[in-house]
């Protein structure tokens, strides 16, 4: 009896992960074949308003499969930390380093410095 209601809880445990992680998905899918024009022509650190909500609403998703299906819940609070705190610096910086020198390129490339042509 004891294995029946692990299972279901599993199960329950499954779709609900499925679900929180289609509807996250699903928000951006919509977002971005809508694309409102607020959050198109809204800039925020020379990146438009919904590129931001993007890379938020990816980096909530890493988060949260990292948590579910890591089995981050059930860990001490120092490897949960230790796992997540460096995984989400990592991917803050990397963010920010390519949106970084992204635009500095633009910038060279659009004031006529450097030809477009590599």
């Amino acid at each position: 009896m004891a294995h029946d209601t692990a299972h279901e809880s599993n199960s329950k445990r499954i779709w609900t992960v499925f679900i929180i992680l289609s509807v996250i998905t699903l928000v951006e899918v919509i977002l971005g074949i809508i694309k409102p024009d607020f959050l198109v022509h809204t800039y925020f650190i020379s990146l438009k308003l919904l590129n931001w909500i993007f890379i938020i609403l990816t980096i909530w998703k890493a988060y949260y499969i990292t948590w579910a299906f890591m089995h981050m819940e059930g860990e001490t609070k120092g490897l949960r930390r230790s796992v997540v705190w460096t995984a989400g610096f990592l991917i803050v910086y990397l963010v920010f380093i390519l949106l970084t020198e992204g635009d500095y390129v633009h910038e060279v490339m659009n004031r006529g410095h450097v030809a477009w042509d590599f």
